[in-house]
C-alpha cells in the first residue's frame, strides 16, 4: 500500500465545479463580457484542463490586470458562500486509507482555508495531514513540484511510496517530475477529450470512487 496519498480537492474529492466554479464563471461573463455567452459546463471543464482558467481569461478573453482583480472578487464571492459536497464514498476511502497506516495530503488550487472548511463541514471529522492550497507564487503551486516535494519531506516519505490523485493535468505533471505514481480521478465529469488525455498520462484511471478505493486499499 502507498504510504502517502497526495490528493486534489476540486472535482476529485468535492463536486465543486458544477455547483460553485461554473456558476461563478457564468456570473463573471454576465457582468464583465455581457456580449458573450458563458461556455457550456463541459467546455468549461475543457478550459480548466487547457489552457487553464488564468490563461483563458487573460489570453482568450484578454482580461486586464484590473479585470482579473474583479474576476477574482466575483469568483471568491461564490467560494466563500457555497460549500461543496464530497463525492459519495470519498470520505470513507480516505478514512480507510488512514486507518491502514496511510497519510493524506491535499494539493489543490483552492485556497487552504476553504479546503479546511470543506473538510470540517463534510468529512465526518477527517482532516488531512497536510494541506497545500493556492499560492500567488507559481513556483509554490502545482504543476511545479514544490508542494509535493515539501509534503514528502515533512512526512519523511519516499516519492516511490506516494501517489497523486487528480482529475486534471497540473497534479499529474507535478507528480511525474518526482517519480510519484499518477492516478486519474474520472468521476467528476464526463468529457471525452479530458478522459482520453488523462488515461494516456496516468498510471491508472478510475471512472468511479469505488474503483479507486479498491485499487488504493488493495495495492
Amino acid at each position: 500500500m502507498y504510504h502517502c496519498l497526495l490528493v486534489d480537492h476540486d472535482d476529485t474529492c468535492v463536486d465543486s465545479t458544477r455547483h460553485i466554479h461554473y456558476p461563478a464563471h457564468c456570473e463573471i461573463i454576465r457582468r464583465m463580457r455581457p456580449d458573450l455567452a458563458p461556455e457550456s459546463l463541459d467546455v468549461w471543464f475543457e478550459k480548466n484542463f487547457h489552457p487553464g482558467v488564468f490563461n483563458y481569461y487573460t489570453g482568450e478573453l484578454n482580461f486586464s490586470p484590473e479585470e482579473m482583480k474583479e474576476e477574482f472578487a466575483i469568483w471568491r464571492s461564490f467560494t466563500t458562500t457555497r460549500i461543496p459536497s464530497f463525492f459519495p464514498g470519498m470520505v470513507d476511502t480516505l478514512k480507510s486509507f488512514r486507518a491502514a497506516g496511510g497519510m493524506v495530503v491535499v494539493v489543490s488550487h483552492s485556497e487552504e482555508e476553504h479546503i479546511l472548511r470543506d473538510y470540517s463541514h463534510g468529512a465526518e471529522g477527517f482532516i488531512p495531514d497536510l494541506v497545500f492550497g493556492w499560492h500567488d507564487d507559481p513556483e509554490r503551486r502545482k504543476p511545479h513540484p514544490w508542494p509535493a516535494l515539501k509534503a514528502l519531506e515533512r512526512l519523511g516519505i519516499d516519492p516511490r511510496d506516494a501517489a497523486m490523485l487528480d482529475d486534471l493535468s497540473p497534479g499529474i505533471e507535478m507528480a511525474g517530475q518526482l517519480g510519484i505514481d499518477t492516478l486519474g480521478a474520472g468521476w467528476g465529469h464526463h468529457v471525452p477529450s479530458i478522459r482520453e488525455e488523462m488515461k494516456r498520462r496516468c498510471r491508472k484511471y478510475f471512472s468511479s470512487v469505488g474503483e479507486f478505493r479498491s485499487f488504493l486499499l488493495e495495492n
